[in-house]
């Protein structure tokens, strides 16, 4: 390595700059493909960081198949290179278009996702699925936003589709899709019929995975993503001003990470 690392500051999340400045130095082949990275004293004293930071940052690395550990001898460049990761414009993420866009990515995603589920669930699967209706029903009553039930409930429904590429590929868009639903819940929490709305929609994709008819739980979950999309759209501006850009911050978050 030509020199020393920059120290970071605060701002961005240290492991975050951290990892962006680690990855730069592979990306561009000042640490070739088997070079060993310096170690975590070294790389604590030169970023100036925390041993956990920089744990966080190596382990972001890893994720993405840029380093490798070997057990007693450190942490090394791949030689094998990965598949480039969706890379994301961060740019004008945080807004209502973006929020929009996202919801687009879902309607795509999860129509498909019901009606492979709704063909292929278990009576484990949906008890699971109807676990999670009910803890996000509870949430709500309980005055909570209901995001992370929110969440678990379309989970459960890809678990149920018995495809490993389809989960995995939710599971790693769930970073982005996360902070567009934050932004869909805060908006429908805002309105009685919006809530009331959302919750009958969950119902309708429940019911069609129940009774197993794969149309009818594809049609249910397109409708319920292309209203999600209509309420945003809804949304009032005071939302947006004071609530929705900074909840929609969660999306360049995770665009940058």
């Amino acid at each position: 390595m030509s020199q020393p690392f920059t120290p970071v500051a605060s701002g961005a999340r240290l492991s975050d700059q951290v990892a962006a400045q680690l990855s730069a130095e592979i990306k561009q082949g000042r640490l070739a493909p088997g070079a060993k990275l310096p170690t975590e004293a070294q790389l604590v004293a030169q970023f100036q960081v925390s041993r956990t930071v920089v744990r966080e940052a190596v382990s972001r690395l890893k994720s993405l198949g840029l380093v490798d550990s070997r057990q007693g001898s450190g942490v090394f460049v791949s030689v094998q290179p990965p598949f480039a990761p969706l890379n994301f414009e961060a740019r004008h993420a945080a807004s209502q278009k973006a929020v929009i866009q996202m919801v687009e990515v879902r309607r795509a995603l999860e129509a498909e996702v019901a009606a492979l589920a709704a063909e292929r669930r278990s009576a484990r699967d949906l008890r699971a699925i109807e676990q999670a209706v009910l803890a996000l029903d509870e949430a709500v009553r309980s005055g909570g936003d209901g995001v992370a039930e929110d969440v678990n409930f379309h989970r459960a429904i890809a678990e149920a589709t018995r495809n490993p590429f389809l989960i995995q590929t939710l599971g790693y868009l769930s970073q982005f899709l996360h902070g567009a639903t934050q932004v869909t819940r805060a908006n429908e929490a805002r309105r009685g019929d919006f809530a009331a709305a959302v919750r009958t929609e969950h119902q309708a994709i429940l019911q069609a995975i129940q009774a197993g008819k794969p149309d009818l739980a594809r049609e249910a979950a397109a409708a319920h993503m292309g209203n999600a999309m209509g309420r945003i759209r809804k949304a009032d501006p005071v939302f947006w001003a004071q609530e929705g850009e900074r909840l929609a911050q969660a999306l360049v978050k995770g665009l940058q990470s």
